[in-house]
């Protein structure tokens, strides 16, 4: 028996012939599918930045927090100017509690990352403490009093905000757009 070599019908286009009119979409659709996906899985990755819409303030549309950062530092620079006294303490007071809530509204929220500067505000606090209190002369005794404090805060913050950040990704992935 002979063996036949095979052939393949091709279909021949004369040259005068333009191609289709509509071209498929198929391949675009699969490669913005592949693109949307990677870009997923990046932000879900990605822990710096921000993530979605910014919390909603406790205030309602009120910009009370804004607005006690800015009070709180025209009275530290008035209280400056002045060399000190009521108004610098007060103002400073005053801009860092509107700090501590904007903050740690956007942190255990997954918004935004502030592990560093929450973890600091106590240990600062701290610190104030054993010098009005204790007096020390060596700037040991501030360390060891004031470290162990950040590093415990810093690893549980970032703890908090990790959760906080896996859960905010999880909830705008599953919501329908």
């Amino acid at each position: 028996m002979a063996q036949r070599k095979s052939i393949k019908s091709r279909k021949r286009r004369s040259r005068g012939i333009a191609p289709r009119a509509v071209a498929s979409t198929r391949r675009e659709t699969r490669a913005e599918r592949q693109v949307q996906t990677e870009r997923e899985l990046k932000r879900g990755e990605r822990v710096l930045g921000r993530e979605g819409e910014r919390p909603v303030s406790p205030f309602g549309g009120l910009p009370i927090s804004e607005l006690a950062i800015l009070v709180g530092l025209i009275a530290a620079a008035i209280g400056f100017v002045q060399g000190g006294g009521p108004a610098l303490i007060v103002g400073l007071i005053v801009c860092t509690l509107g700090v501590i809530e904007v903050t740690s509204r956007e942190h255990f929220s997954g918004y935004r990352s502030h592990t560093a500067l929450l973890a600091a505000i106590p240990s600062v606090a701290l610190e104030v403490a054993v010098v009005l209190i204790f007096k020390p002369s060596q700037r040991a005794v501030l360390v060891l009093a004031v470290v162990p404090v950040f590093v415990a805060l810093f690893w549980w913050l970032r703890r908090r905000f990790l959760i906080a950040r896996q859960a905010r990704v999880a909830r705008i992935h599953t919501r329908p757009s």
